[in-house]
């Protein structure tokens, strides 16, 4: 999957836009849209579903499930139509990193973050002297995933998975998971019906992939089983830990924090590819948000998710550590400052362009498109504005004599027309 940077719109996903009591928030989980084609909604359907459900209870037979489980895993399940109308329309719910950052890291997410901590710090504590991983990261995760376990999901992973494996977009992928949900499920983690989730598969509090469970998930409380699913949430608390802790979470690295760009920045060197030590960055005048030098905690990156008029980061290694749980820049910004918050750290202080709006999928394109036209090479035309498609905006930007931020902006495609 590309990753999506923050300074784009980005998609809503597995069960985000769902209500709940006013005393809770939902989950939001971004992820960058999906990649490949696939038929329209309108042309997608059932047929042909009993006969796949066939073929693939014997290519999992092959692989050592029991004829048995699969039975049973698969009675009642039926082609869910819902499920492929979410996976075809999520591209198109888009949000600016400040709308997505107000729901995300909301004074009610916080307070329930906070009490969701207290209610179990031992577990988490323990997580944290375990796998080094601090107990707010791991909060912060848990509450954007699940809302701290009140949004886990109630869609049947086995019917969810097997939809969309049955789909042709991307089909690959998605009975891979199926057949990584079935030797969960022979592993006697969890019982068929009892193995819910979101509509694309994503399980329990923190929100696993059956990929993810089987390569990261721990048995924390040592009753034999990885549960993730249930209402004790240290399984998952500290499967998501141990996820970090794989992924290369370095102890005593902050993800990152809000800086004070000098005036006369050069914002060419800003962006995930540009690393800097504290010292260079202190040479440039670059401070932390209360005037002082930036604290040395290995190589950095400016990243400016509004562009030049919004707030600036510095970010380190365990930035990078936590992309691997979700690929989204604004879902990485939103851990680290909801589990600042959660700690009782400050609010981001500078400002954002409010007055912007996220740029629609068509207009993504379109600022493609133009690009590309231009001569300034965006990396294809796929409405994802990657690396390639910012770095193509900044040299557009440098050309016409704007600060080369690479913000993709409404204002920047109204240049390029």
């Amino acid at each position: 999957m590309k990753r999506v940077l923050a300074g784009a719109a980005f998609a809503l996903m597995a069960g985000a836009a769902q209500a709940g009591p006013v005393a809770v928030e939902m989950a939001v989980r971004p992820l960058a849209r999906p990649a490949g084609g696939g038929l329209p909604v309108a042309e997608v359907s059932g047929e042909g579903f009993s006969d796949w459900i066939r073929g693939f209870k014997q290519r999992a037979a092959a692989r050592g499930i029991a004829p048995d489980l699969l039975d049973r895993a698969f009675e009642g399940v039926a082609f869910d139509e819902k499920v492929i109308t979410r996976d075809r329309n999520q591209n198109e719910f888009t949000k600016t990193i400040w709308e997505y950052l107000d729901t995300a890291a909301s004074d009610l997410r916080v307070s329930n973050g906070k009490a969701a901590l207290e209610r179990e710090r031992s577990a988490l504590e323990a997580i944290e002297a375990r796998y080094g991983v601090p107990k707010e990261i791991v909060t912060a995760i848990w509450g954007l995933e699940s809302a701290y376990g009140t949004f886990k999901g109630d869609n049947d992973i086995i019917g969810s998975l097997a939809t969309l494996a049955h789909d042709s977009r991307r089909g690959a992928f998605f009975e891979g998971q199926l057949m990584a949900a079935f030797e969960i499920l022979q592993a006697g983690d969890v019982a068929p019906r009892d193995m819910k989730g979101s509509w694309a598969g994503a399980m329990g509090h923190t929100q696993f992939m059956p990929s993810s469970y089987l390569a990261h998930a721990v048995d924390f409380t040592g009753d034999g089983k990885r549960d993730i699913w249930g209402d004790d949430p240290k399984d998952a608390l500290a499967s998501a830990a141990a996820y970090l802790a794989d992924a290369g979470w370095v102890k005593g690295m902050p993800w990152g924090m809000e800086v004070v760009l000098p005036e006369g920045f050069d914002y060419e060197i800003a962006g995930e590819h540009e690393t800097r030590t504290a010292a260079e960055w202190n040479a440039m005048g670059v401070r932390d948000i209360e005037g002082r030098e930036v604290p040395d905690h290995g190589p950095a990156s400016i990243r400016l998710p509004g562009g030049a008029r919004g707030a600036a980061f510095m970010t380190f290694g365990n930035f990078m550590v936590i992309e691997r749980y979700n690929t989204a820049d604004a879902y990485v910004i939103a851990v680290g400052h909801l589990g600042d918050l959660i700690a009782g750290g400050k609010r981001i202080q500078s400002g954002w362009p409010r007055e912007d709006r996220a740029l629609t999928l068509p207009e993504r394109e379109e600022l493609q498109t133009r690009l590309e036209a231009a001569g300034f090479d965006p990396g294809g035309v796929d409405g994802k504005i990657g690396p390639k498609t910012l770095a193509a905006v900044r040299g557009f930007q440098k050309s016409i004599g704007v600060v080369p931020d690479g913000y993709a902006s409404l204002a920047i495609l109204q240049k390029l027309r």
